[in-house]
């Protein structure tokens, strides 16, 4: 299959991170290049593109996808995790970045592979791994984690009110027979909650997709990105992150928010004890979210929000307040 897929927010992305020609950008998820070539057109002759993807599929369709760029570009198979290493390999120095972004939702092309395991729209094994040749798999998760842990998952990385009793039922049928394929466990998940019953969407959604996320540890490999982007961002240089899911549009929003206070100081006090100031601005509080015509067109988009925050010329401080981004 071609990797398709359709950039999220392309236009406002573009607009919001501003990248100024001959600037440097980096696209922390390449996926089929979309973004990555937005970028590297408005960064023209004299600009550098570093794309990076943990997909090895996709790294192989941005490529193709930037070769008639006149900026400079490279694209490298890496979790957006290993940011700090890639462009230290790519001697980009340290606060001389215009603009970084991550699109962290996962892929119309991975969602739409049924042996890439993303999806019960269609039966394929229960992978859901975004580089598939390293890390457990989701029938490895299904298969082995204890009652109490699987719920746990199911309900902090999906939301799902029924995560207890679906993982009761899941653990109940794995002891006759593990899992194996997307289409038996979305079937087995909807007869733990009984039935559709007019569901706007499957009852396994959003089991799925806790466990694609527990699968690639999306939650940490966002923080570790929220953490290390802004030092490589020179004054006036942005990071943008589009989000698709709750909880990571939330740890986006209060580490943002983090950045933007003068103080966290706990609890407030007539005087400053934390050392703590701001860091960066943030050119649209509330972020970006799909206008009409893109929804007609790309119904997936309907979840995104992109989120943009400007480093402030000030000197960075170290990420200790981390526990209040959570």
């Amino acid at each position: 299959m071609v990797f398709a897929h359709e950039p999220v927010l392309l236009a406002e992305t573009i607009a919001a991170l501003a990248p100024p020609t001959g600037g440097i950008a980096v696209d922390c998820t390449a996926g089929g290049g979309g973004h990555s070539h937005a970028l590297g057109e408005a960064l023209g002759a004299g600009g550098r593109l570093i794309a990076l993807d943990r997909d090895p599929a996709a790294v192989d369709a941005a490529r193709a996808r930037l070769a008639d760029l006149d900026c400079a570009w490279q694209v490298v198979q890496a979790p957006f995790s290993e940011l700090d290493r890639v462009l230290e390999e790519a001697g980009i120095g340290r606060g001389s970045v215009d603009a970084i972004l991550a699109d962290v939702g996962v892929s119309s092309h991975q969602i739409d592979s049924a042996e890439r395991g993303f999806s019960f729209a269609a039966d394929g094994p229960l992978d859901m791994r975004m580089d598939p040749t390293t890390g457990d798999t989701a029938a490895d998760l299904v298969n082995h984690l204890d009652e109490v842990e699987l719920a746990d998952v199911i309900f902090r990385l999906g939301d799902e009110r029924q995560s207890r009793r679906i993982a009761r039922t899941i653990v109940r049928r794995r002891e006759t027979e593990p899992f194996a394929r997307t289409a038996d466990l979305a079937a087995v998940i909807e007869r733990a909650v009984g039935g559709r019953k007019g569901a706007r969407i499957h009852p396994a959604t959003r089991s799925f997709q806790a466990l694609r996320i527990a699968v690639n540890g999306e939650l940490d490999q966002l923080d570790s990105l929220l953490r290390s982007a802004l030092a490589w961002l020179k004054p006036g240089g942005r990071l943008g992150v589009i989000t698709f899911h709750s909880g990571e549009d939330r740890r986006v929003k209060r580490w943002f928010a983090l950045l933007r206070q003068d103080c966290v100081c706990e609890p407030k006090g007539p005087t400053c004890t934390c050392g703590w100031h701001a860091q960066v601005r943030l050119p649209q509080g509330k972020g970006w979210t799909a206008g009409p015509d893109e929804l007609a067109r790309n119904p997936r988009a309907r979840s995104a929000r992109l989120r943009v925050a400007e480093r402030l010329d000030v000197p960075l401080l170290p990420p200790s307040g981390a526990r209040h981004a959570r």
